[in-house]
């Protein structure tokens, strides 16, 4: 008899942050249709702002509808909506679920057998992510980036912990704001608590979301974000999660070159201005060839890499002064406080 058959039921419950989007509907649709053990409860973080009274727009299946609770998320949001979905469920598994994935057809059977399998030292299970991509062209630069989270490691668009862990822990540190940093975080404390990351056999789907041509220069606000891990974690952190360092460093540069011809062509010195401004356009003519050559390469995708390349430098670098500056006073983890015990 297969795994699957004799998994026992692993007592969990899902929680899902959302502000509800669409692809609410389609993920509740496929926990509907996947066999394997009902979760216990499934609870929907509603994370929309308190001055939305709309009931949150969802359609519950049928087979569901005893299952699922709704609770507040007070738009604080992923990180404190998630602690709030945990912290509202006894059982002692919690599997994390983004509202924009699609579970797998055996996923409840897949992830009963994650658990049956999951030592005693194992805090949490990661699920197994496809980002699919459109076939007969080459992926814009947009869905390239999504396509990152079929090899991030601990990611929380399927991510199942064991409650004993988080309450360890503390759950996510609410510190992050966004969908961003908050779920390598969180790993690194459980792991630093002694327990132990596995990955599991389930298997989700993680669509690329529709997004416009200015996507990829909203989430340049993740710098600050990183500002806090570096912070809280050192900069070790990077390689414990098997990060991509990005090009911070580089867009620094370009962005203090095009500050410099500025402030040399305010000051009457046209030849170093001159000189600044060639620097600033190299470099961002190559950010923008770096991000057109492994795309499709189609009008709209090299005008919209032009005009974003041109943005991402200086509002990565804004972002990455802005977390320097608000998380300036944060202490390292572990690091002594001051404060008498």
């Amino acid at each position: 008899m297969s795994v699957l058959a004799t998994a026992p039921d692993p007592g969990y419950a899902v929680v899902i942050p959302t502000l509800g989007r669409p692809s609410l509907d389609v993920c509740l649709r496929a926990l509907a249709d996947c066999h394997g053990p009902r979760p216990r409860r499934i609870v929907l973080v509603d994370d929309r702002r308190l001055d939305d009274c709309a009931p949150l727009p969802a359609r519950i299946p049928e087979v569901l509808r005893g299952l699922v609770e709704v609770v507040p998320g007070c738009a604080r949001g992923p990180a404190a909506a998630r602690n709030a979905g945990w912290r509202a469920c006894p059982e002692p598994w919690i599997a994390f679920l983004d509202d924009d994935v699609v579970p797998g057809p055996s996923w409840a059977a897949d992830l009963a057998a994650d658990v049956a399998a999951a030592g005693p030292g194992t805090a949490g299970v990661q699920a197994r992510i496809a980002v699919p991509l459109p076939q007969g062209r080459r992926p814009t630069d947009w869905e390239r980036a999504t396509a990152g989270l079929a090899t991030a490691r601990w990611i929380t668009a399927d991510m199942a912990y064991r409650r004993a862990a988080l309450e360890q822990v503390g759950g996510f540190d609410e510190r992050f704001p966004r969908a961003f940093r908050e779920d390598a975080d969180l790993a690194l404390r459980v792991l630093d608590a002694g327990w132990e990351l596995t990955r599991g056999t389930r298997r989700t789907t993680h669509p690329v979301r529709p997004a416009d041509r200015w996507v990829s220069v909203r989430v340049q606000a993740g710098n600050a974000d990183d500002v806090l891990m570096n912070r809280v974690h050192g900069r070790s952190w990077w390689g414990r999660a098997g990060a991509p360092r990005g090009r911070l460093p580089r867009h620094l540069a370009v962005t203090a070159a095009a500050a410099a011809a500025l402030g040399c062509a305010a000051a009457l010195r046209p030849r170093t201005a001159a000189a600044c401004a060639g620097l600033w356009l190299a470099g961002t003519a190559e950010f923008a060839y770096a991000r057109v050559a492994p795309g499709p390469r189609t009008a709209p995708e090299i005008t919209a890499m032009a005009m974003t390349s041109v943005l991402i430098p200086p509002a990565a670098a804004y972002h990455w002064l802005r977390g320097v500056v608000r998380h300036r006073a944060v202490a390292p983890r572990g690091a002594p406080t001051g404060k008498k015990v």
